[in-house]
């Protein structure tokens, strides 16, 4: 039994080259982000990977990651599950702000304490253990148990609801965690163990 879990990062955002926070805010894919969600696609039929089931979040640039991701290895129309507890993290008042413009209003300590803290939440929004609280139960609810029952599962999401679930897999402190990046576009491809615990992970980078 394989036990095959291939998580994903959506591809560059408008938002992303802009250097503003998104959140839950929808926007789509650049070129760029296009370009990186095809090449994703095109590494996973690489290596021979094709999937039973797809899970993606409730917003575009995650959504159309994974339908070019599937166009790729020629699962189009693939039974896909959508739902917001797979969304990004909400950055609340920071959200469509620009960065640089944050750190002039609130200084340059307290954009970084909210944007790399675990547990310190901007003004209306969400730290990273908001997130997993929301991403950890849907993925032991719904995700898990299909892996474990030998499903090939493709998640394509975001970088703090995946961070949240790279923790847990790859047993990272909270230190750690904060300190992670995940790149847009780049698959990371998990299996399993029986117990749930991680087999074997390799990052599709360049």
């Amino acid at each position: 039994m394989e036990r095959l879990l291939v998580l994903v990062r959506h591809g560059q955002s408008e938002w992303n080259l802009k250097n503003l926070f998104t959140g839950w805010r929808d926007v789509g894919l650049t070129d760029q982000g296009i370009a990186e969600a095809v090449a994703a696609g095109q590494k996973l039929k690489a290596m021979g990977l094709d999937f039973d089931r797809a899970y993606t979040s409730a917003l575009k640039r995650a959504q159309n990651t994974l339908d070019l991701m599937l166009k790729e290895i020629g699962q189009q129309g693939l039974e896909t599950i959508r739902d917001e507890a797979l969304n990004e993290r909400d950055y609340g008042d920071l959200s469509g702000l620009n960065k640089d413009d944050a750190r002039a209003k609130w200084g340059e300590e307290q954009v970084h304490i909210w944007r790399r803290s675990y547990d310190i939440a901007p003004p209306g929004g969400e730290s990273l253990k908001d997130t997993a609280a929301r991403v950890l139960p849907y993925y032991i609810q719904n995700i898990l148990p299909d892996v474990l029952g030998g499903k090939r599962l493709l998640v394509a999401a975001h970088g703090n609801s995946l961070r949240a679930l790279v923790m847990v897999l790859d047993r990272l402190s909270r230190d750690e965690i904060t300190q992670l990046n995940l790149d847009t576009g780049v698959p990371m491809v998990y299996r399993l163990n029986a117990d749930s615990t991680v087999a074997s992970k390799e990052v599709l980078a360049d």
